[in-house]
């Protein structure tokens, strides 16, 4: 297969490491003084009511004139009423952040508050929701299981297709760049004051099968290309082939993913759908970042360790053959004596 351009990746591995490890870098930096992470009260506990309004009105108003009629610490989000025909409703999402769920007289305290506040603007109870601290960290738990149970069997199945060429070590880099692309994604709704919840999760896991598709494409060509360049050809070498040969492919079916993505984050960012926002968004970059680690991460990792145990191997080898030239010398000497 002729190729148009050959861009050595293992050689220039260290460079791809400086730049994922300065982009974490900066984020965590930002991450614990600048940005604090959100967590949504699916995990942490909490309530969250949603009223609808006709009309304009100052969002500082709605938040001050919400927040005196409780002790408890509320955000807000602010939105149009896409469930109504009218133009002018709008919404407001006030969330409990304590990790117990609000009473029903404290609900209709914030409640009465802002209909005494703005009276012509109709405030009503559209959805109300709770969720206990405790079921929030069952479910939180539940979630992290999953993910484990995910990468324990993307090991084992990488492990059992590719045994020609290292198949344990393969699937323990392929993990190794699927935390990369989790570390990224959660940096993203950090940076981007999202809060982490259950499209956290939807998000960590499809990803989990974007990026890990790609490593394995990489990993099947690269085992075809050992067995056609022979064992003459190094570790470095086939990997190098095998990257360049997938490298328009790869790049091509990750931009057409991420332009159908990008299509449902321009219409949510129009009408300002933050649930679907919280989605699209990490995904975008998670492709991205997916893309990039199974290119310049995984594979230029799985190269590294396939040549330090090759070398350990060879080191073996050698030494065991010193040690059968010395016995054979030691038993020549005691025949020669004899």
């Amino acid at each position: 297969m002729r190729q148009r351009f050959h861009i050595d990746f293992v050689k220039n591995s260290k460079i791809f490491f400086c730049i994922s490890l300065g982009i974490m870098l900066v984020c965590l930096v930002l991450n614990i003084f600048v940005i604090p992470t959100r967590i949504d009260i699916q995990f942490t506990g909490g309530t969250i009511v949603k009223y609808s309004y006709s009309g304009n009105l100052d969002e500082k108003k709605v938040s001050d004139a919400a927040q005196k009629a409780t002790k408890e610490t509320i955000s807000f989000t602010f939105s149009e009423n896409l469930a109504s025909s009218d133009s002018n409703s709008h919404m407001v999402a006030l969330e409990f952040t304590n990790s117990k769920a609000i009473t029903v007289d404290e609900q209709d305290e914030v409640t009465e508050a802002l209909t005494k506040a703005f009276p012509k603007n109709n405030f009503k109870v559209e959805e109300s929701s709770s969720v206990d601290a405790s079921k929030g960290a069952n479910f939180f738990y539940k979630c992290l299981a999953a993910v484990i149970l995910a990468a324990v069997l993307i090991i084992g199945y990488i492990a059992i297709r590719f045994k020609k060429i290292g198949g344990l070590s393969a699937g323990v880099m392929a993990i190794v760049a699927l935390v990369h692309d989790l570390i990224i994604v959660y940096f993203v709704f950090a940076m981007f004051n999202m809060s982490l919840d259950d499209n956290f999760i939807a998000v960590v896991l499809m990803i989990l099968g974007y990026s890990v598709n790609d490593t394995i494409v990489l990993y099947d060509r690269i085992r075809e290309n050992r067995r056609k360049m022979g064992p003459k050809a190094t570790t470095a070498e086939v990997t190098n082939a095998s990257i360049n040969q997938c490298l328009t492919r790869t790049i091509c079916t990750s931009i057409t993913t991420i332009a159908a993505i990008g299509s449902v984050l321009v219409v949510s960012l129009i009408f300002n759908i933050d649930s679907i926002i919280s989605f699209a968004l990490p995904m975008m970059i998670g492709l991205v970042s997916g893309c990039y680690s199974s290119i310049c991460i995984a594979t230029p990792l799985w190269v590294m360790w396939k040549n330090h145990s090759d070398k350990k191997k060879a080191e073996k080898e050698s030494k065991n053959k010193k040690g059968s030239k010395k016995a054979a010398k030691n038993s020549e000497k005691k025949t020669e004596k004899a």
